[in-house]
């Protein structure tokens, strides 16, 4: 169960030294319990209450990390069950299935595909991270197969779905330095997995046929004082997988049953049957109900888009505006003669307005001030979108050393900052440009003189 403030403020020194940043030890023992500060933070605390207090006030479900460097990634930490009650803290990972029972041609489409689906979207990068690697019977194929990823160049962790542990043994040799996923423990073999884990801390994939049995399995494997777990929540059908993540989930933090407090891992490959449309809704529905790592058959651009841009929509902070960097953006190469237009910072119309210009084909610059990450009339009313903010903007972008054009297209919202932004930027034509975006193609292409 979780410590109350005054539990935990019994524990603290009771000095109020303020170091911590807090006034009060109270004040910082009631902040600690509501999850708002490591406990960390208080650098008086002695030995045995740290001991008590840190898996206490840990999160119910674990964070559980794997990979390295570029690779690394954390599973975990959540806190709530639906994102509006506070965020969602560590995203979903996607892996892609690679088995020693394809072909070479099979594997080397897949590896192509995980290669080319890599971009940026608002300033995260868009990509399957994980390799799975699953065994399904030629040991010196498995063992091939997670060579050729290897030398294939791809920036992926790894994960070996298997449960031969003699299988194991000599595939964990071959990437035990990029600290895998290990999957494959169940109720025949987690003693020998786990010796086989534990000396690296690598995550472990438990797998059973029932969330009962799941559920002795994990206390099994506590027993061993191992805990860097993941539970595979089925594969019977949809809605058997469907029920069990959120079983697991609401067991973890309703609950507070830290036996499955741990990170989900769904094969959505297997519950598709093949099918990639269905793959894409049913990654799409355990993207939100709680799928920690997605397993996929391949990922393509028609997976990633959808995918890719839920994902980022559910894990963003609720509280935070979604936004993109403020800047002048070229859009369809744009010379020392393209006129500018100024949007909001807010991603959302970021994209849409972008995309509309891009579909003009006017070469032209984008500028985007800091506008509180607001759309165009809720910044506007907030004072962040105003004449003097634009000017000030325009002043200091170093844009009128990019273009010598010296027309300004503002929203068609906020006709009412024209006269203020002329009165700061006397060497600049104003133009007010329509309300909606998708009437910028037609409108940019009549202002340049194009048919």
């Amino acid at each position: 169960m979780a410590m109350s403030g005054l539990d935990i403020y019994k524990l603290t020194p009771k000095t109020n030294c303020k170091e911590c940043g807090f006034p009060t030890c109270m004040a910082f023992a009631m902040k600690v319990a509501a999850g708002g500060v490591e406990i960390s933070k208080c650098s008086h605390m002695s030995d045995d209450a740290m001991a008590k207090l840190s898996e206490s006030t840990a999160p119910l479900m674990k964070i559980v990390t794997f990979g390295k460097g570029e690779t690394e990634c954390k599973l975990g930490g959540e806190t709530v069950l639906f994102r509006h009650e506070k965020t969602f803290v560590n995203r979903n990972r996607f892996a892609v299935l690679l088995s020693d029972a394809m072909s070479q041609e099979q594997i080397d489409a897949k590896i192509a595909n995980m290669k080319s689906v890599d971009y940026v979207r608002i300033g995260e990068e868009m990509k399957a991270e994980i390799a799975a690697l699953q065994y399904v019977g030629n040991k010196d194929a498995y063992l091939a197969l997670i060579n050729k990823v290897k030398a294939s160049g791809l920036k992926v962790a790894y994960m070996l779905v298997c449960a031969d542990v003699s299988v194991l043994k000599d595939a964990l040799e071959l990437v035990k330095d990029e600290l895998p996923i290990v999957f494959g423990a169940n109720s025949n073999n987690y003693q020998e997995m786990v010796a086989l884990v534990k000396e690296l801390k690598l995550p472990l994939g438990l797998k059973a046929p029932s969330l009962s049995e799941l559920y002795d399995l994990v206390e099994n494997v506590q027993k061993l004082d191992y805990k860097e777990l993941l539970l595979d929540i089925g594969n019977a059908s949809a809605r058997e997988a469907f029920t069990n993540a959120v079983q697991i989930r609401r067991t973890a933090l309703k609950e507070q049953d830290r036996t499955f407090g741990y990170p989900s891992v769904v094969f959505v490959n297997e519950l598709a049957k093949g099918d990639k449309f269905m793959e894409v809704a049913l990654a799409s529905l355990f993207i939100m109900k709680y799928g920690s790592l997605i397993v996929m058959d391949d990922m393509d651009y028609t997976r990633a888009l959808p995918l890719f841009g839920l994902r980022q929509n559910i894990y963003t902070d609720p509280q935070k505006p979604m936004r993109v960097e403020p800047e002048f953006y070229p859009i369809n190469n744009p010379g020392d003669n393209s006129p500018v237009l100024i949007t909001v910072d807010f991603a959302l119309t970021y994209f849409v307005v972008s995309g509309e210009v891009e579909r003009s084909k006017v070469p032209a610059w984008m500028g985007i001030p800091d506008a509180g990450g607001y759309s165009v009339l809720t910044a506007w009313a907030a004072g962040k979108f105003s004449g003097s903010v634009i000017a000030k903007f325009i002043k200091e972008s170093g844009i009128e050393s990019k273009t010598k054009c010296r027309k300004l297209i503002i929203p068609g919202k906020v006709a009412v900052l024209k006269g203020d932004i002329q009165d700061s930027l006397p060497d600049w034509e104003v133009i007010i440009g329509p309300d909606e975006a998708m009437h910028l193609p037609k409108f940019l292409r009549t202002m340049e003189g194009i048919n």
